[in-house]
């Protein structure tokens, strides 16, 4: 299996300045293995779900080549759940109510066949849980990419480093960024967690696009600008997935392939503003976001300075 996915496969309420949705299919594993599924058709899903989630959504999934051996059931048990309500800015958000459920003591395992596979995405999840993945991988990946948020740094954050120092690629947003190295600047908050052993960093700027950082090189990339945000949860992961799905795709993890990368993830992320939960990635097709690839790219370019 080239790409191994481990993550929540969840449902969502969101209330956001344009509307409310109850119990809507989400979780990072479910963007992740979304986006990744335009660059790639052989994903291994792991993580867990209960009686309660939707054949339906798992066909979506299966129908765009994403591997369910990972996938465990829970017989009587209940999805992971979140609900949220964001503020006006779109930006800041409160979080209602957590529902563990059956991630609570799920240990989770790697099918045989993916246990050497080349690509593996650690989407946000207790950093222990992500170790263990990391444990069951045979061979060394040629990439492995963290995503992670400030609710582990507050509760975890020594379990956070050690999975850290396994990965190549760190990715986070601003304000987590700066949590866990404790400087302001982001140069230097790069330096620090290069030190900590990830050669490439990229942090998520939301709206404002993200900066990646590897070895004294510096790349930044525009978010799409939208006219109208309905719901932002889940882009950051949708980057993620888009992320690594290229660079899947091309077998290369130069640094000019994850600058590419780094575009890829912002374009598909924007769809995924545009509806609540996954519903816009589900329908996502092709030629729409090779259309905003193109936008964007006109968006940046410009002729060299004269004089």
């Amino acid at each position: 299996m080239s790409l191994v996915i481990v993550g929540t496969v969840a449902f969502d309420s969101i209330k956001t300045p344009s509307g409310k949705a109850d119990r809507v299919v989400g979780g990072a594993a479910s963007y992740i293995a979304l986006a990744a599924s335009h660059f790639v058709r052989e994903q291994e899903l792991i993580s867990v779900i209960g009686e309660d989630f939707p054949d339906e959504f798992l066909s979506v999934l299966k129908s765009r080549g994403v591997n369910m051996n990972g996938l465990v059931t829970i017989e009587g048990g209940k999805s992971f759940f979140w609900e949220g309500s964001y503020h006006e800015d779109l930006i800041g958000r409160d979080t209602v109510t957590t529902e563990l459920n059956v991630l609570e003591g799920w240990v989770p395992v790697v099918p045989e066949n993916s246990k050497s596979a080349k690509y593996v995405m650690l989407g946000n999840l207790d950093p222990s849980v992500q170790m263990s993945v990391l444990d069951q991988i045979s061979t060394r990946p040629d990439l492995v990419v963290l995503d992670t948020m400030n609710f582990w740094m507050d509760i975890a954050m020594e379990s956070l480093k050690k999975v850290i120092s396994k990965v190549d690629v760190l990715m986070i947003n601003e304000e987590e960024a700066r949590q866990l190295t404790g400087l302001k600047t982001l140069p230097l908050v790069a330096a620090a967690v290069h030190k900590m052993g990830p050669k490439t960093v990229v942090i998520k700027k939301g709206e404002h696009g993200a900066i990646m950082f590897e070895e004294g090189k510096t790349f930044f990339s525009p978010a799409m600008p939208l006219e109208k945000v309905v719901d932002p949860t889940g882009a950051g992961d949708t980057f993620a997935g888009g992320f690594i799905g290229y660079l899947a795709r091309l077998g290369d993890t130069s640094w000019e392939a994850k600058k590419q990368a780094v575009v890829v993830g912002s374009v598909l992320a924007s769809f995924t503003c545009e509806d609540f939960g996954t519903k816009r990635l589900q329908t996502l097709n092709e030629s729409e976001w090779h259309s905003r690839m193109r936008q964007l790219r006109a968006m940046v370019k410009f002729r060299s300075i004269r004089g």
